[in-house]
């Protein structure tokens, strides 16, 4: 400093000089950090010179900071040369809630991705989901888990990715991150490029890039140096980034639990105990969305006097439930969405709102396709789009999906852009291709079955081939539950053909994989369809088809009610084949309940029928209950001639799943009757094929009957082995024999076991004890 100063000193240089008192110094000096000291009064002693005294003297509560100058007079300039003071580690990171929930194995997958850190270039890390999934939270909270890593500081910014037209530019973001790195004004994108790369070459930092657009939006903000992070979130994939080297971690919703846990945080506990059913209505029908979940908390949390099974009873219906879940001031879940759906090119908008049209919740190409009329490539491409931007949800094989939520708000942009004719059409179409496929299912899995009309206009292109009998019943279990939702609507919507046409193509389904409910569901829809469509023939298959699923199911007098109503019409139109079809039911059905002796000349009266007119594969499926009365009645004899008859007869007929049927009971009869070498190589053989077609059902039969004639044997190991391998085919599909399995198991001597005399009692049926499960009289003529 150089100056002609009278008295004067620098505060953070020389101890300024101090008396007892203070005086306030000249009005016209300045304290720039501290302002003006107070002045006391006090008089400072004379000076050698003569001069006048300097009142210079600060005391008491004054803070100064920076440069402070105390001088009596001051003549010339004064030259500061002090460091500059020490700017502020950047924390950029928002706050995280205090209701976070759960999320650990996210936590633990991003860990596990932040260690796999190159040598050359930071880690880069995208974390992508849906609107309202909580990506910001989750990411930001495992950020200031890692403060100790990245003691140069951590940044943020918002990149405003929900919609191009509003997106934050890299030049803007860079200008924020070079501010608080106190680098000089850069001019250009370019320029503000290579001096953030240079600012951050030897800084460890973590850098959290929030709700980005698009891959390009990202990459000029990227750190150069090797020791630094970075964290992108978005509701689109950036698939573009992984060519930088990015790992990326999809971000789903809350299980249960987690949901119920973050209501709780935001209600209260003794609040969710109150009514904790409704608060697992709630959790549902939010669908595990952190967003939802909150917005509902907030309603509950500002009306504490109203119960929880309110909101659950708000929330119940679907086209309310995004109105709902809104909260003012507050972002609501259609908000996000809006600004999801506002960013899609109008053809992927357009999938958006057809798909948001379908009662169905999976979605494949084919279908798409079909439900805005382009080509299977457009439609993926479309498809692709709706995924990258996390509308939709790819699962693989099993298609795509909706977020519960996700759909309401498709569903509702579709009600706002199509008329009621618009949304017919969509969904017939889609209903024509799902049509069509099962009905190519049905060919490959009942080849010798002579099925009726199947109306649809699905175009050729569009229709599912699949490449063996096995892939076409995966397909169809897969699809179940949607087929269900379309025959469903189709009924709502008084497509009375199209109804019972889907219901008899599921034939297969119902036969193979045993979904009883849906079995009789579908063909009580069929029958009440094909009635309204004053069509004889589809009621009389309504009948018996559906006859046999309420026979499998143990409803026998309803199933013989059906069969009599189907018979009656056969025999009022002279429908011979279909009349035997019911007189084999309804002797099936006898046999059931205990009376097989009674169901003998009822279903020889089919044989009769079917024999006349040439249906010999008919006759040869009343054979085979006609061997299994002979086995309840003690006659192996007799039962191994009929099922080796009717094993013959299915042999020429391109029917192997009856003709595998057949083959397990001789092979059983065979045991039955001392010949226990054939007995189970014939049912080894019929298993092979039960396995190699997908059949569950029929698969557990003859494991049954391998354990039966495994105890005949007095073998209680192979028998055990048998039953539990028989146990696990049923699961899940039938509890029923399930039930009866785990039954035998438990009648089993041995340590797995317990003796047949400490069972506990049940009442049994005919041949219950010893002889297999009866075939319910599902064979279908």
């Amino acid at each position: 400093m150089g100056a002609d100063s009278d008295g004067s000193h620098l505060a953070g240089g020389e101890e300024p000089h101090r008396t007892e008192g203070a005086a306030r110094p000249p009005e016209d000096v300045a304290h720039p950090a501290g302002g003006h000291a107070p002045h006391t009064g006090a008089e400072e002693a004379p000076r050698a010179d003569g001069a006048a005294p300097a009142r210079n003297i600060i005391d008491g509560q004054v803070t100064l900071s920076g440069m402070t100058v105390q001088a009596g007079a001051v003549h010339g300039g004064i030259h500061a040369h002090l460091p500059p003071a020490p700017r502020p580690i950047p924390r950029q990171l928002p706050p995280v809630s205090r209701h976070f929930t759960d999320r650990e194995s996210d936590i633990r997958a991003l860990n596990e991705l932040h260690a796999r850190r190159g040598a050359s270039a930071p880690p880069l890390i995208v974390v992508t989901g849906p609107a309202g999934v909580g990506k910001t939270t989750l990411v930001t909270r495992w950020l200031s888990g890692l403060t100790e890593e990245y003691p140069d500081g951590h940044f943020y910014a918002d990149l405003r990715g929900h919609a191009a037209h509003g997106a934050a530019s890299p030049g803007e973001v860079l200008g924020q991150f070079l501010r608080a790195v106190g680098a000089p004004p850069a001019a250009g994108l370019a320029e503000q490029m290579a001096l953030w790369r240079s600012a951050t070459a030897q800084l460890r930092i973590a850098v959290l890039l929030d709700n980005a657009f698009t891959a390009a939006q990202v990459r000029p903000l990227l750190p150069s140096g090797a020791d630094s992070l970075v964290a992108v979130t978005c509701r689109r994939r950036l698939t573009g980034l992984r060519t930088d080297g990015a790992d990326v971690h999809e971000l789903g919703s809350l299980p249960p639990v987690a949901a119920t846990e973050l209501l709780r945080r935001g209600l209260g506990s003794e609040r969710i105990e109150r009514d904790s059913a409704a608060a697992a209505r709630v959790v549902a029908l939010c669908a595990g969305l952190p967003l939802a979940l909150c917005l509902v908390s907030a309603r509950l949390a500002a009306r504490p006097e109203q119960p929880v099974g309110t909101m659950a009873e708000a929330l119940s219906s679907e086209q309310e439930r995004l109105t709902v879940l809104n909260v003012e001031g507050e972002r609501a879940v259609r908000g996000v969405l809006d600004e999801s759906y506002a960013g899609l090119s109008e053809p992927v908008a357009q999938l958006y709102r057809a798909l948001g049209m379908l009662p169905v919740l999976a979605f494949d190409t084919r279908l798409a396709a079909a439900v805005c009329q382009v080509p299977p490539a457009e439609a993926e491409t479309r498809l692709e789009a709706l995924a990258e931007a996390n509308l939709l949800e790819d699962h693989g094989a099993a298609g795509y999906r909706f977020h519960d939520l996700v759909r309401l708000h498709a569903a509702e942009r579709a009600r706002a852009a199509a008329d009621d004719d618009t949304r017919e059409a969509t969904v017939r179409r889609a209903f024509d291709v799902r049509l069509a496929a099962v009905a190519e299912a049905e060919r490959l899995l009942v080849p010798a079955r002579r099925p009726l009309a199947r109306e649809h206009a699905a175009p050729p292109g569009l229709v599912a081939r699949f490449e063996s009998p096995p892939a076409a019943l995966t397909w169809l279990d897969a699809q179940r539950l949607d087929l269900m939702r379309l025959l469903r609507e189709a009924a709502a919507r008084k497509w009375h053909h199209a109804v019972w046409q889907l219901a008899d193509s599921m034939w297969p389904l119902f036969l193979r994989l045993r979904h009883y409910d849906d079995w009789i569901e579908a063909h009580r829809l069929g029958l009440t369809a094909a009635r309204q469509a004053c069509d004889a023939t589809a009621e009389r298959q309504m009948l018996t088809s559906g006859a046999a699923g309420l026979s499998s199911l143990g409803r026998l007098p309803e199933a013989i009610e059906w069969y009599r109503m189907a018979l009656a019409s056969a025999r009022a139109e002279g429908a011979e084949r279909p009349y035997g079809q019911a007189l084999l039911g309804i002797g099936a059905c006898m046999y059931e309940s205990g009376r097989g002796s009674e169901g003998v000349p009822v279903l020889r009266e089919a044989i009769e029928v079917w024999e006349r007119i040439g249906y010999l594969r008919g006759a040869a499926l009343a054979r085979i209950v006609l061997g299994e009365i002979a086995l309840e009645a003690g006659d192996p004899t007799a039962a191994v001639e009929h099922f080796a008859h009717a094993h013959r007869t299915l042999g020429t007929v391109d029917d192997p799943h009856d003709e595998a049927r057949a083959l397990a009971f001789l092979g059983f009869a065979h045991g039955r009757a001392g010949d226990m070498g054939a007995g189970t190589r014939e049912l080894a053989r019929a298993l092979e094929e039960f396995t190699r077609a997908g059949s569950a059902h029929w698969r557990g039969r003859a494991l049954e009957m391998l354990g039966l004639l495994a105890e005949t044997q007095h073998d209680a190991g192979a028998a055990r082995a048998w039953y539990e391998q028989g146990l696990a085919a049923w699961s899940g599909v039938s509890s029923h024999d399930a039930a009866r399995l785990r039954d035998r198991l438990r009648r089993l001597p041995g340590p797995a076991g317990q003796d047949e005399s400490e069972a506990p009692h049940r009442p049994r049926g005919p041949g219950d004890a010893d002889g297999p499960a009866r075939s319910g009289g599902t064979a279908e003529s």
